[in-house]
């Protein structure tokens, strides 16, 4: 058929999307537009340690505490083993199999029976369909197949064998997760190649990546392909912690940043003056300076003033203790534990080498949806890169502020640096122009005392003021004194240095 003008006609499809079934993993159901394809075969490969035994659980019980009953085979662990380990996260997996909606079968092979001939998968389809069927279970993960691969004596027999597996899966319609061993931890190239054939016949691809950068040990998940969906394919961060598996996607931190809000006091009103008015709700708020210049004092007195409003605080702190912290600004006239007491002020402190940066960054994410703090402190970011590196510092810093930004709270970061000129980048980071609000800390040597100077360098919705201004702090507080010009060995920000 030809249309009036000659060309082929117009045809108009309608596209039907793919049945998917929730992860149970927080933020892998947005790297997979939805999850895993139902019905379907998805394989995750990856190294030791890497978690792919745990993916496959977390799938199978957190489907199970809603209601769906799975099935787990394991060719390596005991059901003993897989119980233990499921209950260090508070997984009751006696209660799930009582109740019908959960199923262990361990389908280790005793090497006398293999080696008496050759084998075939068909008796393992047969216990898996007797299964599913007597429990109505349509979830099937199937856990360290490459054991059972290697059982077999030649690659022809073995990808025989994966290929008619994968059909009875089909047919079966079973929404089926295969954990396997990556192919760069297969030295033996004849077993790669039995393996590689899984990549081809799975509907979804998920590699699990576990390395060490700088010294410190990170992991990476990165989808390779997903037959009829879409897919985010960078590689993602993700933690093994108390509650299994965990990302946050990068892509997750999009701009839906809050405007900015109403004024809020510093707790000092010669700043909130200079700052026309205050800080601003929803704004990120930078403090540089030297050692010792007052980065501290300031955003402790902000976190006291924020609680004395009867709002919630969380302090982040790389470089004290929280019983150190509280001793320290009462020399500022800041007393931190009647706030700690009322549950107005939480302190966490860690030391940036304890974990990596994605761990400290969900700690962090963790600590803010138990609190609901209405700001965070952050003291002090120069000790971010003690985390591996100053991309990871760098990653932990905007990833944490975008969360804020996103969520209406207000996040103060100090940052210690030299006394550099005002142009320079006064995050030392590379993310200044996330930043709402910078204030510069710097010492200034007179003929008789060396005194500490304060200046506004940028604050996004407001009037602030240009001078710059002595900070003193005593046994009574912090007093900024009259502002003044700057002097003329002082370099005023280069134009585009602070936006």
């Amino acid at each position: 058929m030809v249309s009036p003008n000659g060309s082929p006609p117009m045809y108009s499809f309608k596209s039907v999307p793919l049945v998917k079934c929730g992860t149970g993993v927080e933020g892998l159901d947005g790297v997979l537009y939805g999850g895993y394809p139902f019905g379907r075969t998805t394989t995750i490969s990856g190294g030791p340690g890497a978690g792919k035994t745990l993916l496959v659980l977390q799938f199978l019980v957190r489907s199970a505490l809603r209601g769906e009953p799975g099935i787990f085979v394991s060719f390596e662990e005991r059901p003993e083993a897989i119980r233990m380990n499921a209950a260090t996260l508070g997984w009751d997996l006696p209660a799930l199999e009582r109740k019908g909606l959960f199923s262990i079968i361990h389908a280790k092979l005793d090497i006398t029976v293999v080696t008496a001939g050759s084998i075939s998968l068909a008796g393992l389809m047969a216990i898996i369909g007797g299964k599913a069927k007597a429990t109505g279970s349509r979830l099937l993960g199937i856990d360290a197949i490459d054991i059972l691969m290697r059982r077999f004596e030649d690659s022809f027999c073995a990808r025989d064998e994966l290929s008619n597996l994968h059909e009875w899966l089909d047919g079966q319609g079973l929404t089926t997760l295969l954990s396997v061993k990556s192919n760069d931890d297969l030295s033996d190239p004849e077993m790669s190649a039995r393996f590689s054939l899984l990549d081809y016949m799975s509907d979804c691809v998920i590699r699990l990546d576990h390395r060490v950068m700088d010294q410190i040990s990170t992991r990476r998940l990165r989808v390779l392909k997903y037959r009829g969906s879409d897919f985010s394919s960078n590689e993602f961060p993700y933690v093994i912690g108390t509650n299994g598996i965990s990302l946050i996607p990068i892509a997750a931190a999009h701009l839906a940043h809050r405007p900015l809000g109403e004024f809020l006091s510093t707790g000092n009103r010669e700043l909130d003056a200079a700052l026309g008015g205050g800080y601003r709700r929803s704004a990120c708020i930078l403090i540089a300076g030297a050692s010792g210049t007052g980065k501290t004092s300031l955003a402790c007195s902000f976190v006291q003033a924020a609680c004395r409003r009867g709002e919630k605080a969380l302090y982040i702190s790389f470089e004290e203790s929280p019983e150190a912290l509280a001793s320290a600004v009462l020399s500022a006239g800041i007393d931190l534990e009647p706030l700690q007491r009322a549950g107005n002020l939480e302190i966490c402190s860690s030391l940036p080498e304890s974990r990596g940066s994605d761990e400290h960054l969900f700690y962090h994410l963790q600590l803010i949806d138990a609190s609901q703090p209405d700001c965070v402190v952050v003291d002090a970011i120069s000790a971010c890169r003690r985390m591996g590196s100053g991309k990871a510092a760098f990653d932990y810093c905007m990833r944490l502020v975008n969360v804020c930004k996103d969520r209406g709270i207000t996040c103060l970061l100090t940052n210690q640096k030299k006394d550099t000129p005002l142009g320079d980048d006064p995050s030392g980071l590379g993310f200044v122009s996330l930043v709402d609000t910078v204030i510069q800390l710097h010492y200034e040597a007179t003929n008789d005392e060396l005194r500490r100077m304060l200046v506004v360098l940028k604050a996004r919705g407001s009037k602030n003021s240009p001078r710059f201004y002595e900070l003193r702090i005593n046994d009574s507080g912090i007093e900024l004194g009259s502002g003044h010009p700057p002097p003329p060995d002082r370099a005023r920000p280069a134009a585009g240095g602070v936006r």
